[in-house]
């Protein structure tokens, strides 16, 4: 099942623009977009294969780190993850649930 999943790291300073810039170039080949100008914070919404919720957020967990590597930036630990997947998407845009 594909899942939508939102992966956030918490550190101890604020993310440059060119931080979150090579971050998103780093996630974009999972579907990623990246977030965390301006906040001692760096995230990404990710779109990954899973067969259940706790599946998908380990895996995108995994690859905001590994994204972060990449990019250069800090090893902060995630810190917050939400995952959502194609039934629940479609649900929530049609108000059901």
């Amino acid at each position: 099942m594909l899942w939508s999943v939102a992966v956030v790291a918490e550190g101890d300073r604020d993310m440059t623009r060119e931080q979150i810039v090579e971050l998103a170039d780093a996630v974009a080949g999972h579907g990623g977009i990246a977030s965390g100008i301006g906040t001692p914070s760096y995230g990404a919404q990710l779109l990954v294969e899973a067969d259940d919720r706790a599946q998908a957020i380990e895996v995108a967990s995994a690859q905001l780190v590994a994204a972060a590597v990449v990019a250069g930036l800090p090893a902060w630990p995630v810190s917050r993850a939400e995952a959502m997947n194609e039934v629940e998407a479609d649900e929530d845009d049609w108000g059901v649930g």
